[in-house]
């Protein structure tokens, strides 16, 4: 085949005839040829300048490089920019657009060729100004169309199953042929036109969520709200709110304070579920979970606080027993409610209460169980807070083999008593009315005893004995039979003066035994007003007055060899909380005075602020209270006032 030479002039007039027929072809056809055109030239021409560049390579390093030139490869794509591109761009970049809306809509495109014409504009390096600008408008405006349809027609579940469709889509239209820097930018776009836009309708829809339980919903709205910044703090709000409202009907509705906590477990394992699951462990929903309870969980119930009502449920559950499993599993639920507590003083408090009868009183008390929850209380809160706890466990123990060899010593001795001593450490124990209970004869006796056997192990100790803790055993005989009488020691104390009167009155039992009114109302209520009737009264009411005598009753009977004639507790609420209250002044002081003493001068409002933070983890302090700590300090000299700002303190070494 003959080939035709042609020169120079001719070959570049046949090329600019070439580009303007392109051109005339480009101008005239519809989108979809046009496109096509365009791809099917540009790739055409990118394949041509490659050849060339090879057939003039040794020009590149040589010839253009020592004048400063353009590479060939670079002119060929310029020509093509300067003579094609600018002309059509607008063209081009209008039907790509067209097509993405087209494709949106659902209808099936060509992705090959709009990655090939989005990388034209990538090429001349015009992308991002001529092409994912105007893109990033029509996406903005085609979703806020959209989105305006949906959220009027659609609930909360299937707006965001369309929303994260539309999310997963555009992601994937990014993958086929837009660039990957525009990702970013497009998935922000379509978040703030479909979510940011109508967060507070949508928002509306999570109280409903939450209150039917739709676990997939809630986990949907945090995948799609996480990503946008700020954007789950009002989801947050909400659960936090929803949570609230939840806990504060339950403190409305309760009919028995006992089963609160219970309720209260449960409505944290439920919720806390819910920030495992739904939430993926995401700290703004641990906080909003705390937030919400710290605000239930401190409201009183029937006159009773959450601290108390919280230590009462672990006395029920320790001395109830049941498998190790199921009581560490409960314990460690309610170690985690008493973080929301913030009366931690007055829980202690009444925990140790609690504990000391458990310990004192109770021979099914599991020493392992006890020492479960001290231990998870000492990780919760420090070990300054079960010191005292941990203390009277251990005094129990000591206690077991004090007891051991005091009974060895009465085998050595040939004393003939029966006697038990429990030895506490008055640090460790909650404090006790110590009465000076005038003791029968018989008491007396096994008091010396047991003083002379501790004597022989230590004479550096001093004993006061709570004979409100004690329990007697005492022979009663009866008519008809020989009744053994399990007896508080008040109780054995009244019955024993019956051994040398027949008839006593309210004032002489009273003037006998030392007792208070209070106290010798409760036992003798109890012998003989209650289910067990050992001594008689006149007259025979439900009440006892100080004009009552009282006589054995010898008629008395039952069916069973042996009885416990409980002894009515004292309600012990009022001197747990003025207890804590000392000691919360205590503390006051000593915060204060730590501060001061590092900071040798400070400001009122800093004092009272930091005092907060110090005393925070154990109890709320009042800051009226805490003015009037300041104040008794300066009064005892620890502090003085600043002579020119009287709002300024300063520490007296």
């Amino acid at each position: 085949m003959e080939r035709k030479t042609i020169d120079l002039e001719q070959g570049w007039d046949y090329m600019q005839k070439g580009i303007t027929e392109l051109m005339k072809i480009l101008r005239e056809a519809n989108d979809e040829f046009m496109l096509r055109e365009l791809e099917e030239r540009w790739i055409t021409h990118k394949f041509m300048v490659r050849w060339l560049s090879r057939f003039f390579h040794y020009l590149d390093p040589y010839f253009i490089a020592g004048r400063y030139l353009p590479p060939l490869n670079a002119v060929g794509l310029t020509c093509f920019g300067v003579l094609v591109y600018m002309e059509v761009r607008d063209n081009a970049r209008k039907a790509v657009i067209t097509r993405i809306d087209r494709e949106r809509e659902g209808e099936q495109i060509d992705r090959s060729l709009l990655k090939n014409v989005v990388d034209l504009f990538v090429e001349m390096d015009q992308y991002e100004e001529e092409f994912e600008v105007q893109m990033l408008e029509d996406t903005a405006n085609y979703y806020k169309s959209k989105a305006t349809k949906w959220i009027e027609v659609e609930s909360c579940p299937d707006y965001m199953l369309k929303a994260e469709e539309c999310l997963r889509r555009e992601r994937e239209r990014v993958t086929h042929y837009l660039h990957s820097s525009t990702e970013q930018k497009l998935v922000e776009k379509v978040q703030h036109e479909l979510l940011v836009t109508h967060a507070n309708q949508l928002l509306d829809g999570v109280w409903a969520l939450l209150r039917d339980d739709k676990v997939e919903d809630l986990f949907r709205m945090y995948r799609l709200y996480q990503k946008i910044p700020k954007g789950l703090d009002p989801v947050a709000n909400v659960f936090k709110q929803h949570i609230t409202a939840e806990g504060t009907a339950l403190v409305q509705q309760a009919e028995e304070a006992s089963s609160l906590v219970r309720k209260f477990i449960e409505l944290h394992d439920k919720y806390m579920t819910y920030v495992n699951d739904c939430f993926i462990n995401h700290t703004l929903f641990h906080k909003a979970l705390k937030e919400a309870f710290e605000v239930f969980c401190n409201k009183n119930v029937a006159g009773s606080s959450s601290a108390e009502l919280l230590a009462t449920f672990c006395d029920n559950i320790l001395k109830k027993g049941g498998s190790d499993e199921a009581i560490e599993e409960t314990l460690d639920k309610v170690v985690k409610l008493l973080a929301y507590i913030s009366d931690k003083d007055l829980y202690a408090e009444f925990y140790r209460k609690k504990l000391a009868r458990r310990l004192l009183f109770d021979r099914n008390a599991n020493e392992d169980h006890e020492k479960c929850i001290l231990t998870k209380l000492k990780q919760q809160c420090g070990g300054h807070f079960t010191s005292k706890m941990e203390g009277m466990v251990m005094d129990l123990t000591l206690a077991c083999d004090n007891q051991m060899k005091f009974e060895e010593y009465l085998r050595d001795n040939t004393h003939g008593i029966d006697l038990t001593v429990t030895v506490l450490t008055t640090g460790f124990w909650p404090s006790y009315k110590s009465s000076d209970l005038n003791l029968p004869v018989e008491m007396v006796k096994c008091v010396e005893v047991f003083k002379e056997f501790y004597e022989t192990k230590t004479k550096h100790r001093k004993f006061t004995w709570i004979h409100s803790l004690g329990t007697c055993h005492i022979i009663g005989k009866f008519e008809q039979k020989t009744i053994e009488l399990v007896v508080s020691t008040y109780q054995a104390a009244a019955l024993l003066l019956f051994n040398s009167a027949d008839k006593l009155n309210y004032s002489e039992i009273m003037m006998q035994l030392n007792l208070t009114h209070e106290d010798v109302v409760r036992l003798l209520h109890s012998l003989s007003c209650a289910k067990y009737k050992i001594l008689s009264k006149e007259p025979n009411t439900r009440t006892i007055s100080p004009n009552d005598t009282f006589e054995f009753n010898y008629k008395f009977t039952d069916k069973m060899r042996r009885i416990k004639i409980p002894l009515p507790p004292v309600d012990e609420r009022k001197k747990v909380i003025e207890d804590v209250d000392k000691d919360r002044r205590y503390a006051i002081d000593a915060a204060i005075v730590r501060i001061m003493k590092s900071r040798k001068v400070l400001g009122h409002q800093q004092l009272v602020l930091e005092c907060v933070q110090q005393l925070g983890l154990m109890f709320k302090p009042d800051i009226k209270a805490i003015k009037k700590r300041i104040e008794d300090l300066i009064t005892r000299d620890y502090l003085e006032r600043d002579q020119e700002n009287p709002n300024t303190f300063k520490y007296l070494a």
